[in-house]
């Protein structure tokens, strides 16, 4: 269609499958058919080209998906690159300072690096996605990591053994899940990747190419029951992570306590305006 109805901009027009669904991520099966489901591509263009031909190619693409039967034409289509990157993260294009970077929710960013781009002659789309799949600038993945290992502390070290004491079982519960995870949000910050939507999380965390097996082990603490037993393996995840911070020169302390160790990453962060932050401060999640 491209080719016969919009020769001058075939090669201007990117094409792909990026963003909000099961099926760019990879993880699509037939329980997945129940709802949203269909062929969809998406066509971005620039804002330029977006004056010229932008209304015949979103009304070429409805007519291609009225002819199919099968395409999602609601979660899919013709935009522009700065409509689509701003309805996924806000912004038009990647953002530049670091208090951008922690507004952003990071399994919105997760859907701005998914799927697959099948072409861009251009290199418009594309320049944008490679600087996000590049990761959180330095000083803003340390806030996170830190944020994250302090909350760590706090819900699995600190309070999950005093509602034990308690005997108050919903609230061990319920601080184990925020262990869960805050240890998670620190599995892909030390994989540089976002962290995507909570369903799928585990999934994509048995994925990573670094600490996949940590993934495993926190899972482990779902198929528990919630018990004094499950200390020993709290302690065993913050060890693991401590050696790896140690191990990366973020952190030079033995403790295991993460809080020590969310202090230590901190004293890496530059940028005195995240300095300024709580400690348990990570931004949008």
């Amino acid at each position: 269609m491209l080719h016969a109805k919009f020769p001058e901009y075939e090669h201007r027009i990117a094409v792909g499958l990026v963003g909000q669904g099961s099926e760019c991520f990879g993880f699509d099966d037939a329980i997945s058919q129940d709802h949203d489901f269909g062929k969809r591509i998406f066509l971005w263009i620039t804002r330029e080209d977006d004056q010229k031909i932008g209304m015949a190619l979103k009304d070429a693409y409805r007519h291609i998906a009225i002819e199919a039967g099968e395409f999602a034409p609601d979660r899919s289509g013709v935009f522009t690159i700065e409509q689509f990157y701003k309805q996924l993260i806000g912004h038009p294009s990647h953002p530049s300072a670091n208090n951008e970077w922690m507004c952003i929710p990071e399994y919105a960013l997760a859907t701005a690096v998914n799927g697959a781009v099948f072409r861009d002659d251009l290199g418009a789309f594309s320049a944008i996605r490679k600087k996000l799949s590049e990761g959180f600038p330095q000083d803003v993945a340390l806030k996170k990591l830190a944020g994250h290992l302090a909350l760590m502390a706090q819900s699995g070290q600190y309070n999950f053994p005093r509602s034990l004491k308690r005997q108050e079982n919903s609230a061990a519960a319920l601080a184990l899940y925020e262990f869960i995870d805050h240890s998670l949000h620190v599995l892909f910050i030390l994989n540089g990747s976002y962290t995507p939507y909570y369903k799928w999380r585990f999934r994509a965390a048995s994925e990573l190419p670094f600490l996949a097996g940590l993934a495993h082990d926190i899972e482990e603490f779902t198929t528990e029951p919630i018990g004094w037993h499950l200390i020993d393996r709290i302690e065993m995840i913050a060890n693991r992570i401590t050696t790896e911070l140690q191990r990366r020169g973020f952190s030079s302390s033995n403790e295991t306590f993460l809080e020590a160790q969310a202090k230590e990453v901190t004293k890496r962060i530059q940028d005195p305006a995240l300095l300024q932050l709580h400690l348990m401060e990570f931004g949008a999640e």
